[in-house]
């Protein structure tokens, strides 16, 4: 049964248009299950449901961020990419927003000698490397690192495997979807009523064409993984305490300032 919570949260939803899903002849039959009516032809998404999912979803990636499981956000279509990457760069987050590139996961260790090559490129004084080149040769070394900057620039952050990929719209990604069914990474994603909610292991159904409703459902998801997230502690070692006798001790024992007398 919904919550007070969660229904403040469908009125939300419906106050950003979450509930518009695809025409008919573009739904998919497993997402029939989501859908409270149909309007116009327009399937009308049941927000008591996403309100569900969202809810689940988030208590996922916070019992994840307790355990300091490691996400990758995925998400290359204009409604998503800038709100994934700005949010993403704030909390330093790992993510994808230009491409996601075949075998990315199956291949994982060779991709990373290509993060490793940006990196080592970011941590280096630049000017000072590429001084004694001739213009032609900096000018191709700064497109190729563009290049990889545009591709790998979102993964300087994780140097494993991810133990969780977060999706917006499942439909687009689906290569990344594969992928991570192969090594049995958990998806937390975006599916919208053109798209299978059952190859998602937490779908949140919802209208993934706007720009708005996005915005909204990225900052629940990965704001609650970055809330619950714990940096390992550090112990703090206090200093001895000395008492006074000591004190006065070694006060003694230290050697005398010795003035020297002036004529």
């Amino acid at each position: 049964m919904i919550n007070d919570t969660q229904l403040a949260q469908v009125k939300k939803l419906f106050d950003l248009g979450a509930h518009l899903g695809h025409k008919k002849n573009r739904l998919h039959p497993k997402a029939r299950k989501n859908v409270y009516t149909m309007l116009n032809g327009t399937s009308v998404i049941d927000l008591t449901k996403t309100a569900e999912q969202l809810s689940k979803a988030k208590q996922f990636l916070a019992d994840a961020a307790k355990e300091g499981k490691v996400i990758l956000v995925v998400g290359t279509k204009k409604t998503a990419s800038p709100v994934i990457r700005a949010f993403s760069e704030k909390n330093k987050l790992a993510y994808i927003t230009a491409k996601w590139l075949p075998g990315l996961l199956t291949n994982f260790k060779t991709i990373m000698k290509n993060v490793k090559t940006l990196k080592d490129y970011k941590e280096t004084d630049t000017q000072e490397v590429i001084k004694g080149f001739i213009k032609h040769e900096r000018t191709q070394l700064q497109k190729a690192m563009n290049k990889l900057d545009r591709l790998y620039g979102g993964m300087v952050r994780i140097s494993k495997r991810p133990d969780i990929l977060v999706i917006i719209d499942v439909k687009k990604e689906k290569n990344a979807v594969k992928e991570a069914q192969i090594f049995n990474i958990p998806i937390v994603g975006l599916a919208d009523t053109n798209a299978d909610p059952d190859e998602i292991t937490f779908p949140v159904v919802a209208n993934d064409d706007d720009s708005t409703v996005v915005e909204y459902i990225v900052q629940e998801l990965l704001g609650a993984y970055v809330a619950a997230f714990k940096l390992p502690e550090v112990k703090v070692v206090e200093a001895p305490v000395v008492k006074k006798e000591e004190v006065k001790k070694v006060a003694k024992k230290a050697p005398k300032k010795t003035v020297k007398k002036t004529k």
